[in-house]
């Protein structure tokens, strides 16, 4: 099996609302910065793949579009993905292993302030006896949150931390959207938006895009030596995905993350850092466990999505950051999770370590 590594990372600033640019003009200079960083030009990339969501944009095949972003002249192989860019990188790492190519370059990209956000993920449910309801995405995860504090798993206090520690660790990262210093106590006086889930458990609604370059064996090691920067080795992916009746699942577990932590090798060895995907508060604490992730694992060191939630593009900003971290000095070895649909549904795991 080739080895393969993240040589470069870029993301937008997410914000609420971009009401100047669309999505081509948000991703332009997220993927101009990807590529230039690689130490690549456009010609020597071998493989395009995409992660988006017609429904966020609100027209189909909204990713031919984000191709004049790319500008992927002359033309190469291109392919999408209806997912978060997470999965988009998975099938370019599967791409690459074919052997005719060395490069790819994997981008994610979202204005969730479009429409209204949680509405639109009511979609993802069953469209025959759960979906025709309209529970919206927070509904639908503060049932998993009750289910938690039910069964003793977390309780609301330790809830509101996470979210003060994700928005104190967002300071030092420029492109997450809500930053600061809070107070667990003042954030607990605050109502409930759907109980027992206040504001503060919820990730932002957020517009923005992420783009990573793979390359493969000698390729990465000479383009990281080039730019200074350790590449951040694949050593475990794998993704698996659960039921999609919620009724027909134990909400307090998540068998898809602990089944993909396994086969991508988390437990292999010590995790210096791991950035989740939790949308939710409570998420977070489900995840540690299923993941395996010990006390020493630092947690979402750039914020995570409770500081920045562009959906589509989320997931492979886990992947980013974490290869940032391996890139930076800051980690040897770092897991990534993404995930999508209801009450992590699927679930996406990735270890990356350095050389």
């Amino acid at each position: 099996m080739r080895e393969i590594a993240v040589v470069s990372f870029a993301q937008a600033h997410s914000v609420r609302r971009d009401i100047v640019h669309n999505e081509v003009e948000i991703l332009m200079p997220v993927v101009a910065e990807a590529v230039s960083s690689s130490g690549l030009t456009r010609d020597r990339i071998g493989f395009t793949v995409s992660g988006s969501c017609d429904y966020l944009a609100g027209v189909p095949f909204s990713f031919v579009m984000a191709l004049d972003g790319v500008g992927a002249w002359p033309p190469i192989e291109e392919s999408h993905v209806e997912m978060d860019g997470a999965w988009a990188m998975a099938e370019a790492w599967t791409r690459l292993q074919h052997g005719d190519i060395d490069t790819a370059l994997v981008f994610g990209f979202g204005k969730s302030s479009v429409g209204e956000l949680p509405d639109v993920l009511t979609l993802q449910l069953d469209p025959y006896m759960v979906a025709p309801l309209w529970p919206d995405s927070i509904s639908v995860a503060a049932l998993q949150a009750r289910a938690m504090l039910d069964a003793g798993l977390c309780t609301e206090r330790e809830m509101a931390e996470i979210a003060v520690r994700s928005r104190r660790d967002a300071k030092s990262n420029p492109f997450a959207q809500l930053a600061g210093d809070f107070s667990v106590d003042k954030l607990l006086a605050d109502r409930c938006i759907s109980s027992p889930l206040r504001r503060h458990d919820c990730a932002p609604i957020s517009d923005g895009a992420s783009a990573v370059v793979l390359a493969a064996g000698d390729v990465a090691r000479a383009l990281c030596e080039k730019s200074g920067r350790a590449p951040a080795w694949i050593r475990g992916l794998d993704h698996r995905v659960d039921s999609q009746a919620l009724g027909g699942r134990d909400l307090t577990t998540c068998p898809s993350a602990r089944l993909a932590a396994l086969k991508a090798g988390v437990g292999d060895g010590p995790v210096d850092v791991a950035e989740i995907y939790a949308p939710f508060t409570h998420q977070e604490i489900l995840l540690r466990r299923e993941l395996g992730l010990g006390a020493s694992t630092r947690i979402n060191p750039s914020g995570g999505a409770l500081a920045a939630n562009p959906v589509m593009a989320a997931g492979l900003i886990r992947i980013g950051e974490a290869a940032a971290a391996i890139h930076r000095g800051e980690a040897k070895r770092a897991v990534a999770h993404a995930t999508s649909g209801p009450c992590l549904q699927q679930n996406l795991v990735c270890v990356l370590e350095g050389e």
